[in-house]
């Protein structure tokens, strides 16, 4: 695999092994590559995690090179409606907001919002126990708009960091008193932060985490969903949850599940004509 050189904050992107011979440029996405252990530094300069080799798969498959961008989620969006990207690698959840102004494929994984605490701090049993406290989010993250939108209803202070890293950071050092994140990137954080650990979910919060792209590519979307769904029906995204994430998805799980249509059911874009994987 052959790396190409990309202004992004590592200064490095990766290409798949697909053939160029069709004359078709790369596929152009990006990730936030702090965001572990969805997208995080290698030793020697890279990037790797779960979103990185699930669309480095899933672009294999479509016949097309991908080049990786890494750059803060903050600005991913922006840029891709901008023209600089096809798609995102990067985990999104697919929200009514975003559905609005692009497009998404269908979820690969479910997630949750859950909370990550100093250890030794008090748990969180209920909202309520947010009150007079600081919580971390990465900024623009659906956290972010979540803790924005609830802060006076709860309250709770936010504070915004440009990476997930240095939010969890936030609440280990003393400055926050929970981070506010998805379940995955908190519970991996937890395995490798020993005075980090992860507390309440907001089980009422389960959402797509699906591949964002910019209205009008509904080609580009067929295309990359086909792919996800072909990955899901092998159980390569099944097996990849299970090596990142350390347990193996439930069968009804995003990993395992082919969608009626295109798109995120009950979001605006969203397409129910029915359509057979081409695996």
């Amino acid at each position: 695999m052959r790396r190409l050189l990309a202004a992004c904050l590592f200064g490095m992107a990766f290409t798949t092994t697909a053939a160029l011979a069709q004359g078709q440029p790369p596929l152009r996405c990006a990730v936030d590559g702090t965001f572990a252990p969805h997208a995080f530094p290698t030793l020697q300069g890279g990037v790797q995690g779960f979103n990185i080799d699930l669309f480095r798969e899933a672009a294999k498959r479509m016949g097309r090179e991908l080049t990786i961008d890494s750059a803060s989620f903050s600005g991913l969006i922006p840029a891709m409606n901008a023209g600089r990207y096809d798609f995102l690698c990067a985990p999104t959840t697919a929200t009514a907001e975003r559905a609005a102004n692009m497009l998404f494929t269908e979820g690969y994984l479910y997630t949750a919002f859950q909370f990550g605490i100093r250890r030794g701090s008090a748990p969180i049993r209920s909202m309520d126990d947010l009150r007079g406290k600081a919580i971390s989010v990465n900024k623009g993250s659906a956290y972010d708009a979540w803790a924005a939108a609830n802060a006076a209803r709860y309250g709770f202070t936010v504070q915004t960091y440009d990476t997930q890293t240095d939010a969890v950071q936030a609440v280990t050092s003393g400055r926050a008193y929970a981070n506010l994140g998805g379940n995955t990137v908190v519970r991996y954080a937890a395995t490798r932060t020993p005075q980090f650990v992860a507390d309440f979910v907001m089980t009422d919060t389960r959402a797509h985490w699906s591949a964002p792209l910019p209205l009008g590519a509904t080609e580009m979307r067929v295309q990359l969903e086909n792919a996800l769904e072909c990955m899901k029906r092998d159980g390569t995204i099944a097996r990849l949850s299970q090596q990142w994430f350390g347990t193996a998805p439930a069968a009804d799980d995003a990993e395992n599940t082919v969608f009626p249509g295109t798109g995120v059911p009950g979001l605006a874009g969203y397409d129910p004509a029915p359509r057979e994987p081409r695996c």
